[in-house]
């Protein structure tokens, strides 16, 4: 790829790339989802008539559709539905309840949420609290009430008078909210272009050297963006087929390729290292066994150690696609060109096709190589960034002052353009592949009525990214201990938030205008006072 000439973006809308695919080839397998396999034809139809179903509910050209489902058919078609009403998509983590439901619900404005029979309670929980959800539609056989909303059933849905053709968009009108870990506040939906999701799934199809040979698999969550781009839009990018898996499996990873006949897949650096560690298996290329697996060639994972890395490599004689650096609001940063080994530590060479990437200090001035500071960015090709913060105007400014787009990670770019991502300068954590939002774990942790003072950070965790740690301080005459403190965090965060580790302190070390010193914690990291709840034995539903 040469570097970008302003205007030379692709331009196409989510729903003419599936038209394309169904016109083209209307028989032949897309997708594969958890085990059910689609054809574009079949998808279509679908849309299609979720479409029309929407459209009676009231939907309309950008109006917000929110779902809270588990990788599923259901989530694709609904997902697709959206699109084919004109509509914008909202997925929310699965993983979210309460005030974090609450909060991304009301903020995005969604009329409709669909959701799965498993979490609907969840709903349930907030749907009075939410004027504007007028309709609420569940997958299962049962039928549901939810305060304040119209309650459906997904089954009946589709038997709504099908909306023939797509509502008409344009390739930058928004396709898909996804809500960012606010570091200072409320986590922020960025809102995404059509474009944006072919141009993002061309960059990373690029860079695996993807062709319409090759078979994707990722076990990844279509409420992130990675899975959308990847396995949804990029078998139209690039032609052939993409499966999607219900939920990560050691166990079961090889048999999966085995069973797709994957060629690419797109994982986790904590899932690679995982796999690298793994007993051995029949299925393991290499293994000698008949069911061998021949079919992959390259592991997307990031972050991925050198040192796993080399495993994955040597072991099971397969390459690795690690080297890459984005954020949900610019897409893919860095990257590595297919058919070259990423330098170690480095998060590939900069997308100069796509984006001018700089480094700054405080004051916003340019640094030289090889030296640390914030990451900034401009796009050099239209709608290729999100369009900026749903209904924050002044953090959409703050982000972009200066006319550059401010990452808030540190980082530094060496003499042949390779990036280095060094740490977080915004108050964020990276666990098992989800932002954590300091920010919003403290606030709902100070409405425990026992703890005075608490401080979320991080503490590296060796199978990659973070964990989390709290540290606090008790409120007079407390008798609150650490484990009380965790089983009250279960019931009031996302699994993924989950402190793994406790610390009651008689004070939290401030700078001299009283703000917490988060770096200081973060050093000094598991303590001899600190309380773990692993070593503790405490199990806990991870979803």
């Amino acid at each position: 790829m040469t570097d970008g000439v302003w205007g030379s973006a692709p331009r196409h809308t989510t729903t003419e790339l599936l038209l394309q695919r169904a016109d083209k080839e209307p028989d032949s397998e897309y997708l594969d989802v958890c085990g059910t396999k689609l054809t574009a034809g079949e998808v279509v139809t679908a849309a299609a008539a979720l479409g029309g179903a929407l459209r009676e509910l009231g939907v309309g050209p950008g109006d917000r559709v929110a779902t809270l489902l588990e990788n599923s058919p259901e989530a694709l078609l609904v997902w697709w539905a959206t699109q084919w009403a004109g509509a914008v998509a909202v997925p929310v983590n699965t993983a979210y309840k309460g005030e974090y439901l609450r909060h991304q619900l009301r903020d995005s404005g969604s009329t409709v949420l669909v959701v799965g029979a498993d979490l609907a309670d969840r709903a349930q929980a907030v749907s009075a609290d939410l004027d504007g959800l007028r309709h609420v539609v569940v997958t299962g056989p049962d039928a549901l009430e939810f305060p304040g909303a119209t309650a459906h059933r997904l089954d009946d849905l589709l038997a709504a008078t099908p909306l023939t053709a797509p509502v008409q968009r344009d390739p930058s009108d928004l396709a898909t909210f996804i809500y960012t870990g606010g570091t200072t506040g409320l986590s922020k939906g960025c809102m995404l272009s059509h474009n944006y999701h072919e141009a993002l799934a061309q960059q990373i199809g690029y860079s695996w050297g993807r062709t319409a040979s090759d078979v994707l698999w990722t076990p990844l969550p279509m409420f992130h963006y990675n899975a959308l781009v990847t396995a949804v839009v990029g078998a139209l990018v690039f032609g052939g087929r993409s499966a999607i898996y219900r939920k990560f499996s050691v166990s079961n990873f090889w048999p999966e390729m085995n069973r797709t006949g994957a060629t690419i897949t797109s994982t986790l650096g904590t899932m690679a290292y995982l796999l690298a560690h793994d007993v051995d298996r029949p299925e393991m290329p290499r293994s000698g066994a008949a069911q061998a697996n021949s079919s992959l060639r390259l592991m997307g994972a990031a972050p991925l150690p050198p040192e796993v890395d080399d495993v994955i490599r040597e072991r099971f004689g397969i390459e690795t696609f690690s080297g890459a650096y984005g954020v949900t609001e610019a897409s893919l940063i860095s990257w590595q060109p297919p058919g070259v080994r990423n330098r170690p530590r480095a998060a590939g060479v900069i997308n100069t096709h796509y984006f001018d990437v700089r480094i700054f200090d405080d004051s916003d001035v340019e640094q030289p190589r090889g030296t640390d500071g914030e990451i900034v960015i401009r796009p050099k090709l239209p709608h290729v960034m999100f369009e900026g913060y749903w209904g924050r105007p002044e953090a959409t400014v703050e982000a972009s002052r200066n006319w550059w787009y401010h990452t808030g990670d540190i980082g530094k770019i060496d003499e042949d353009g390779y990036l280095y991502f060094v740490d977080r300068k915004a108050d964020y954590l990276r666990r098992r592949g989800e932002n954590i939002a300091s920010f919003e774990v403290e606030r709902i942790l100070m409405g425990h009525g026992q703890l005075a003072d608490v401080a979320v950070h991080a503490v590296p965790s060796k199978l990659t990214e973070d964990d989390v740690k709290v540290t606090a301080t008790l409120a007079p005459d407390a008798t609150l201990t650490e484990e009380e403190l965790f089983r009250w965090c279960v019931d009031a965060l996302p699994y993924f938030a989950l402190p793994r580790y406790i610390e009651f302190r008689a004070e939290l070390p401030r700078n001299p205008v009283g703000r917490v010193l988060k770096r200081e914690l973060r050093a000094e990291g598991v303590t001899a006072g600190t309380w773990d709840v692993e070593a503790a034995g405490i199990t806990y539903d991870k979803r």
